[in-house]
This record gives structure tokens, C-alpha cells and sequence, in this order.
């Protein structure tokens, strides 16, 4: 289990308690824990008040999804006697249902829609083609409680943007350093004394950073020191080498870059072509559309195409007319793995030492218990202590 997110679990929860109710959207990529916290809302809330739908599994046809949901659903299914006929009617059966249902006692139902932008499925469906413009202002009219996510941000901003303001988008925040100490446990520090709670403290920090706070890493990196703790690895193992068996070919955190840049690249145009760009941008980051568009041989109006559509499954951003990758580390796999044979021992320590060494928080020594003359100076001056980070 991720470490309970205390804030943002109060910000869902006063966002639906309010009057009218507003409609949080989590938006984050892959392993940034939105899943979980629907969970965790769900045992907090009531099984018996809420229903989670697994929207991207079980999103088949209209007249399909209608029966899942309404099959398993904790409230009463309306007008239930007769089924819907036809895509349209089995999919406007499936909003007043969202709009209608009660609890047992008679109070405003809860939906938690997890993928809801895997409802696009239905558009290849007759009358459908604005489904999810459809579902957008059927959720914002109805009286009941929701809860949306989606792990696509760029697509989710686009839809929202001109629909009603009871929505709410709420981005997936990264792990704190001291959420990520939590999660490493009894990990982090082994003994008790000042001088292993200093080094389990700049262990936290090192994790959360090789991570780039993103739950699934911090909880994979986190297993990882664990076992090498429990095979007797010198000093407990270290993150780097944590992250580098992680990343070898059958690694778990492989697998997982693995599954998200195929996911993506099947959700979005050009296949081939934006394989290539990301390749370009493992070998370098922060080139232009013009730099990328050389390298690749294509005009750059058929490269903005390319990138726009990237950037509309968030694989690249750009800032300042740069494109890098969204998810560094998803940048270490394609360097690694998009190649014609497996990665050597040697290719993932230079790999991961690339990735890591400007990512490592700087070292700082534990206060001495006692100081011989008491030390005085301005915040940020030659004796405060303060180290910045660039």
C-alpha cells in the first residue's frame, strides 16, 4: 500500500462534500496513484455508498458496459425491467443511471470513474461520436457525486476546457521525501541511532529523486532495497544499484516503462515515426521542432504533426519550444531497450550513473550535539546551513 495522501484525499473529499458537489478530476501518468487513491476514498467514504468502474476494462459495447455496471452496482438500478435497444439507448440508460441512482437510503450516490476517457471506445458506435462531450455535461446536470481520473492529462485539459466549471482538475502530486520515507520502512533505517536517521533521511531523499516522486518507482525501488537488504548486500545496497537491477531487462521497473510507452504510442497516430523522435530524444533532450525534424529526416510540418500527438498521450513536453521526455525515466528505458539487442551490465551502470548522479541530493553532515560557541548569521548567509539546489 502507498502512504495515505492525506492533503489531497481532503481536497477530493471537501471538493465532493461541497454544495453544489464539484467533480475532481485526478490526472497523472502511469504509476502516479490515482487507482489507489480511489481505493482509499472508497473504504473511507463506504463500499456501500460508492461504486468504482474500471472504465478502461470494461468499456466493451454501450449495451455491454450498461449490464457490468449495473450488475455489480451497490445502488438500484432505474427502469431496469426493460433493456436498452441500440448503442445510443443502451449509452443514455448508462448516464441517467449515473444521474438517477440513490443509496439504500435514498441519498446521492457516488461514481468513481477510473479511465473515463476509455468511454471514447464508444464512438465507433452509430450516434455516439461525441460521447464523451455527451458524458461531460450528462455527470455536470446530474445531482450525484463523482470522482474522474484519467492518465492523460493533455487530452483531459482539452475536453474540459469549455465545459462547466463543477469540474474540478486536480493533478497527481509526486511523493514528498517524507511520503517516500514512509514507504521504504524499516528500509530506510535499519538501526536508531542520530547517525542512521540521518543517513535513512538522505536515503529518502536520493529514492524520491531517482523516482521523480512517482509512486510505482518509489514503491519499486523501495521492494528492491529491501530485498537486497535481506540477501545481504554490503551496507543494505544502495539506490543505484536498486535502480540498475530495476531497469536490466526482466527488471520490474522494464517492464513498467515497458508497458507505458506502448500504451501511449498505441493510443496515439504515427506509430513508427514517433518511436523514432523518442530515440532522437533519449540521445538528446531539449532540441527544437527545426533540430528534430533534421534528425529525422521528415519536413518540419510532418514533424509538428508527430510531436503535437506526442505530446497529446504526454510522452514529450515542451517548454520554451524544447521537447524532453515527460517521464525521465522512462527516457533510461527507451536508451537501454529501444536498441537491437539486450543491454550488457556494463550499459546499465553507465546508464543509471548518467541518470543518477545529477539527480542525488547533496550530502549534508548531522548537527553536532553540541556546538562550543553559539553560531549566529543571516538566513542564507555563510552560516545558515541552507544548500540550494539546482
Amino acid at each position: 500500500m502507498l502512504t495515505p495522501r492525506t492533503t489531497l484525499a481532503r481536497r477530493i473529499t471537501a471538493a465532493l462534500d461541497a454544495s453544489p458537489s464539484r467533480i475532481p478530476v485526478l490526472v497523472g501518468g502511469c504509476g502516479s496513484g490515482r487507482t489507489t487513491m480511489l481505493r482509499q476514498l472508497r473504504d473511507r467514504i463506504g463500499r456501500t455508498a460508492v461504486q468504482h468502474i474500471d472504465v478502461e476494462r470494461t468499456a466493451t459495447t454501450p449495451e455491454r458496459f450498461l449490464h457490468a455496471l449495473s450488475a455489480v452496482s451497490p445502488f438500484p438500478a432505474p427502469d431496469s425491467s426493460a433493456p436498452a435497444a441500440g448503442a445510443r439507448a443502451a449509452f443514455d440508460a448508462t448516464l441517467a443511471f449515473f444521474a438517477r441512482a440513490r443509496t439504500a437510503a435514498s441519498e446521492p450516490a457516488t461514481f468513481f470513474l477510473d479511465e473515463f476517457l476509455e468511454l471514447r471506445t464508444f464512438e465507433s458506435f452509430p450516434g455516439l461520436r461525441r460521447v464523451l462531450h455527451d458524458c461531460i455535461d450528462g455527470l455536470s446536470a446530474s445531482g450525484n457525486r463523482f470522482v474522474l481520473t484519467s492518465r492523460y492529462v493533455a487530452r483531459t485539459l482539452r475536453l474540459l476546457r469549455d465545459h462547466s466549471a463543477r469540474y474540478e482538475l486536480i493533478q497527481m502530486p509526486a511523493l514528498t521525501t517524507e511520503d517516500t520515507s514512509d514507504i521504504l520502512g524499516p528500509t530506510a533505517a535499519p538501526g536508531g541511532g542520530d547517525n542512521d536517521a540521518h543517513d535513512a533521511e538522505y536515503l529518502a531523499r536520493t529514492v524520491q529523486a531517482l523516482a521523480d516522486g512517482r509512486p510505482a518507482y518509489v514503491r519499486a525501488l523501495a521492494d528492491e532495497l529491501a530485498a537486497l537488504r535481506e540477501h545481504g548486500a554490503p551496507g543494505g545496497g544502495d539506490a543505484i544499484s536498486a535502480l540498475a537491477g530495476l531497469l536490466a531487462t526482466d527488471g520490474r521497473l522494464a517492464r513498467q516503462c515497458e508497458f507505458s510507452y506502448e500504451l501511449r504510442l498505441h493510443r496515439a497516430r504515427g506509430y513508427g515515426a514517433l518511436k523514432a523522435i523518442l530515440e532522437i530524444l533519449a540521445d538528446e533532450e531539449g532540441l527544437t521542432l527545426t533540430e528534430i525534424s533534421v534528425r529525422l529526416q521528415r519536413t518540419p510540418g510532418s514533424t509538428k504533426d508527430y510531436l503535437s500527438w506526442l505530446e497529446d498521450v504526454d510522452l514529450v513536453t515542451s517548454r520554451q519550444k524544447r521537447y524532453t521526455f515527460t517521464d525521465p525515466l522512462l527516457r533510461v528505458w527507451v536508451r537501454l531497450h529501444c536498441r537491437p539487442s539486450a543491454p550488457t551490465d556494463d550499459d546499465l551502470a553507465r546508464e543509471v550513473h548518467r541518470y543518477a548522479v545529477p539527480r542525488l541530493p547533496q550530502p549534508t553532515a548531522p548537527e553536532p550535539a553540541v556546538h562550543a560557541e553559539p553560531v549566529f548569521a543571516m538566513a542564507g548567509g555563510p552560516g545558515s546551513g541552507i544548500i540550494e539546489i539546482d
